[in-house]
């Protein structure tokens, strides 16, 4: 077998050279301990160690006469291909809506509670609306889904669909969840607008804040000004009054 490589069948090959059968069953064992590390990847599938065992009996060509913990596969099932799987032969008239809601149906019809009935086509239709709506890409009318089922049941649902489909409405599904959608922005886009609104008021306040900070530095330099001025006159005036001494 090509995945395990040329040194793994010389390992096999040497195996079958043994005498012992518990010696051969010892080294059997090492060697699917050794073929599990070629292939770590394939330790998550299923029956793992079981294919391992059955890769080991087919590079020995079914001579391995060992004391393995699985039957060896029969030689008749090496390379045989898998059986066919049919077709599914089920007519689907709208294949939109798949076998399941078929099925559906006619567990409706064959239920005999009059408001289980009921509250279980409502279930049906909601589904069905669903399946067109994703499938066609378009809003379809409550009318069609109703006409669909009772197409589908052959009209044996035509009383519980009379009693129901003026009373129940399936909605717009597209149309309620782009309304989520839309509203949910609408949300974002006015918080988003107080928080710049905050922000200006926050901006406006800091900068009036800082204008008065200047008119008082400046009203603050203006007082030294003067009171030096006041200063120097002073001082001029008791110079004068000096020389009038002398």
């Amino acid at each position: 077998m090509k995945e395990y490589g040329t040194n793994v069948q010389k390992l096999v090959n040497h195996i079958l050279t043994v005498q012992d059968k518990n010696t051969r069953t010892k080294y059997a064992y090492l060697l699917v301990e050794l073929m599990r590390q070629v292939h770590p990847n394939m330790r998550d599938s299923q029956d793992y160690s079981n294919k391992l065992w059955d890769d080991l009996y087919i590079m020995s060509n079914f001579k391995l006469d060992v004391d393995s913990p699985f039957p060896p596969p029969s030689p008749d099932a090496v390379g045989k291909l898998p059986k066919p799987v049919p077709y599914n032969t089920h007519f689907l008239k709208y294949r939109y809506y798949g076998r399941n809601v078929e099925l559906l149906i006619a567990r409706a019809i064959s239920e005999t509670d009059d408001n289980e009935k009921r509250i279980l086509v409502a279930h049906i239709a909601r589904l069905m609306k669903t399946f067109y709506q994703n499938w066609n890409r378009e809003v379809v009318d409550d009318e069609v889904i109703w006409g669909h089922i009772l197409e589908l049941s052959e009209g044996l649902l035509a009383q519980t669909v009379q009693a129901i489909s003026g009373n129940s409405s399936l909605g717009n599904l597209r149309n309620n969840n782009n309304n989520r959608s839309n509203t949910n922005n609408d949300r974002r886009g006015d918080n988003r607008n107080d928080n710049r609104n905050n922000n200006g008021r926050q901006n406006f306040n800091g900068r009036n804040d800082n204008n008065g900070r200047n008119n008082d530095n400046r009203n603050r330099n203006d007082n030294r000004n003067n009171n030096g001025g006041r200063n120097d006159n002073r001082s001029s005036n008791n110079n004068n009054n000096n020389r009038n001494r002398r």
